[in-house]
């Protein structure tokens, strides 16, 4: 008895729906309805997009064949999802309290969401039988919905399986495929004869050879003309009709028309061949465990990773990298392209939604083993996966802060699991909870103490800001710090300077009354922007234009303070007028490709002094770079956050491993107000140890992770009263759920009490082992979808939270 029932789920948006509902499968699309597969049902009175889970034969359903409706139409020749990644579908959902659908969404690149049209295409120089060949159109095409309508999705299944027809996707105008000009021979087999024949005409003789050695791929009009074939050679073989002209789809690779060097390994070091040859041990015993490689900047992380993947391939298996989104520069890909060329797949947010398209289909079709990308990466389609490794991995993007929320850690630890491979966590400051991990074995740990070339690490000196000013220095600049650049500028060697941008946003006070312009909306003071002279929020987008006089008691003494980035380029270039800055900030790298562009000109040594937030913290490598200076180290410090001591270490740590990586020696100095601070000291000594036992301490004290898990349960509505009244609600939820060993915390304020005209009040939960926590969690988010459906009051849970804000 074959499958004949499809569980799907529904692309409907609520809670309500949450589950699979049955549909009948249609004799003539039985071949084709697998899991993963989308496909379009009638549900209630419309027709919506759903996503097939499993397919059950009559005997296991519920319900009689006869009361079920059919499904109207497959969307996929071949499932976008891996049976894997349904079955993750439903363990996150579980585990995280998320709508099934909005997790099979976020596993999809977005192209897929796009309006788009799956045909099955003609492959060239293949003829079909007539009675097939008639439904093709003259581009060799035949939609997949009217095959479907045809019932002729089973007699091309056989054509679809040897090749003759492949499935092609048409997607909408802003993803479609790229078509460019291309040249073929029309007659390949009298090859022979024709090169015979033009003897007397080189030109023409060397294009036609060319064309037969090629003759198995697309060769572009453009490639052969920039290869200095003539084109009246071309157009007079095209006239004799032995070329012809037609047009190819072009792969959007976002690499194309760069060439790779190939890159040999290179020899490890002792330290590297004994964490390689552990993981290696790892990959071969096919089991999935997690190891921690911890290693200083410089070690040489990146190697250890290119040679084990290069032993995943050998076992014929994939390997899938995960970077920081910020971490994934050219020079980073490049490493991976040049040591394996065209098996990697790039995912990343500045590729557009087709070129994701392009890589996504790469992987699923097993045309690439390697990935490399950014926290969405993680769900790559990969059927064998022999290794995952998260590079930086204290690193909080790889957490997701929009709903559905996730961390990349807990999602690979699944997938490793799953595939019995080992997972690798490499960083040089590892995050708390992982080092934890480690030390009690959970963990294997991996240790690079030192650098691959035996660099010393660079000397870090500390500036305390406090002396300046009572020396009467108010600048920006310590002595310190002015006088190191002035001597870098003389060497013409690179600087790079640092600033803490976050929390120290420029704002407007009144000199005379201490009035702040706040905006209305939301509870915090506006940032100001040079460039248009407004006021800007940065949570709600409200703005205006900045005062004149002060508001308040109309004095004219109301000047902007603080320190952005536009504010310290300008004072740099009054203080070192000769200096060609390079400013990398938000603004400065909107749009596409500029990121890459400042730090090629940085590296070609067109700019002297490079100025930016934590986007250069990370992953640069230039010789030339001798002195980093990072401009104010406390504003991190300053946040009300549990992990503010543990961020700012790891920050600094990684803007001084950028300085004197190669030859010539590197210096950093750090300025800040509060130089005795554990976090600043132990950088000063590249003490990860000490730093770790301290905060541990403090982290035990406060009960606060490694030690405890926390949720966090933001409550957010118009009106205070019913705020008050919902986190009250929550509280004796938990209350009655959690055992006493449980902490709960709250309600209270949130740190940003007010956003967007909405309260936001938080709850707290501290907890070790809670049994009946899954029970009180699906209770509290079906109930608050409910009344937020009703009345707009939202409950948000945060299942351990990386943003405390």
């Amino acid at each position: 008895m074959g499958m004949t029932i499809a569980q799907v789920i529904v692309d409907v948006d609520s809670k309500s729906v949450d589950r699979t509902f049955d549909y009948r499968i249609p004799e003539y699309l039985s071949t084709v309805v697998q899991p993963g597969v989308r496909v379009i049902v009638p549900f209630g009175p419309r027709k919506i997009q759903g996503f097939v889970m499993a397919c059950i034969s009559e005997e296991e359903a519920e319900y009689d064949l006869a009361q079920l409706k059919s499904i109207i139409e497959v969307k996929d020749i071949q499932p976008e999802l891996t049976e894997e990644l349904v079955h993750l579908s439903e363990w996150f959902s579980r585990y995280f309290v998320s709508k099934r659908i909005s997790i099979l969404e976020a596993m999809l690149p977005s192209a897929i969401k796009a309006k788009y049209t799956k045909v099955f295409q003609i492959q060239p120089e293949i003829e079909l039988p007539q009675a097939i060949a008639k439904y093709f159109d003259a581009q060799g095409q035949y939609h997949y919905q009217k095959a479907q309508k045809d019932h002729m999705v089973h007699e091309l299944r056989p054509y679809l399986l040897d090749g003759s027809i492949k499935e092609m996707t048409l997607l909408n105008q802003n993803t479609t495929r790229k078509t460019q000009k291309a040249v073929r021979l029309v007659d390949v087999e009298n090859g022979d004869t024709l090169l015979s024949d033009l003897e007397k005409k080189p030109k023409q003789y060397e294009l036609v050879a060319f064309l037969l050695d090629e003759h198995h791929r697309d060769v572009f009009l453009q490639e052969l003309l920039e290869m200095s074939f003539s084109n009246s050679s071309i157009t007079t073989l095209t006239q004799k009709g032995i070329l012809e002209k037609y047009d190819a789809i072009v792969e959007r690779d976002p690499y194309a028309g760069r060439v790779f060097e190939a890159e040999a390994a290179r020899k490890l070091t002792a330290e590297q061949q004994k964490a390689f040859e552990q993981l290696n041990q790892a990959l071969h015993d096919e089991k999935a465990q997690t190891f921690l490689l911890h290693g200083v900047t410089g070690s040489g992380k990146t190697e250890v990773y290119l040679q084990i993947i290069e032993q995943v391939l050998k076992q014929n298996k994939s390997a899938m990298m995960l970077v920081p989104e910020i971490a994934l520069t050219p020079q980073m890909v490049n490493r991976f392209k040049r040591r394996f060329g065209d098996e990697v797949a790039v995912l990343h947010s500045a590729l557009s939604k087709g070129e994701r398209y392009d890589e996504w289909q790469k992987i699923r079709d097993g045309r690439a083993q390697v990935s490399v990308g950014a926290r969405s990466s993680i769900f790559a389609p990969f059927k064998k996966l022999g290794i995952i490794i998260i590079d930086e991995e204290h690193e909080a993007t790889y957490k997701q802060e929009d709903y559905p929320r996730y961390h990349v850690r807990d999602i690979a630890t699944w997938r490793a699991n799953f595939h019995g491979c080992p997972l690798v966590l490499g960083s040089a400051t590892p995050s708390l909870e992982s080092y934890a991990r480690a030390e009690k074995g959970v963990y294997q740990l991996l240790s690079m103490p030192s650098r691959v070339n035996q660099q010393p690490l660079p000397d870090i000196e500390i500036c305390d800001m406090r002396e300046e000013l009572a020396h009467g220095n108010r600048s920006m600049f310590s002595e310190k710090l002015k006088t190191a650049i002035e001597t870098r500028l003389e060497r013409e060697e690179q600087v790079v300077l640092f600033l803490n941008r976050r929390g120290y946003a420029s704002f407007m006070l009144c000199r005379d009354c201490g009035h702040v312009p706040q905006c209305p909306n939301c509870d915090i003071s506006l940032t100001y922007h040079k460039s248009t002279a407004q006021l800007k929020c940065h949570y709600c987008g409200y703005q205006t234009p900045a005062p004149f006089q002060c508001p308040s008691c109309e004095s004219e003494h109301i000047r902007q303070m603080g320190t952005g980035t536009q504010k310290v380029e300008e004072l740099l270039e009054k203080a070192f007028p000769e200096a060609r800055i390079i400013r990398m900030d938000v603004d400065t790298t909107t749009q596409k490709g500029s990121h890459e562009k400042l730090l090629q000109q940085f590296g070609d040594g067109k700019g002297d002094i490079l100025l930016g937030t934590q986007m250069i913290a990370k992953g640069l490598d230039f010789p030339n770079i001798t002195l980093v200076g990072v401009l104010n180290a406390d504003t991190l410090l300053n946040l009300p956050d549990f992990r503010s001591s543990e961020r700012t270490f790891q920050l600094l740590t990684q803007v001084a491993g950028r300085a004197g990586r190669h030859e010539k020696t590197g210096e950093v100095i750090i300025q800040t107000y509060n130089p005795d601070h554990y976090a600043i000291q132990d950088v000063k000594n590249g003490d990860y140890l000490n730093f770790y036992q301290k905060e541990m301490r403090y982290r035990q004290l406060g009960q606060y992770p490694p030690y405890y898990y926390l949720i966090n349960f933001t409550i957010t509505h118009e009106n205070m009263k019913k705020v008050l009244q919902a986190a009250t609600h929550v509280h004796q939820i938990l209350i009655q759920h959690l055992s006493d060993k449980a902490f709960i915390l709250g309600p209270s304020p949130a740190a940003l009490p007010r956003i967007n005209n909405e309260y936001r009040f938080q709850v707290l939960v501290k907890y070790k082992s809670e049994p009946s926590l899954i029970h009180a969690l699906t209770y509290l988010d079906d109930y608050y979808h409910e009344q937020y459906v009703n009345d707009k009051l939202a409950l948000k849970i945060d299942i351990n939270p990386h943003m405390m804000m």
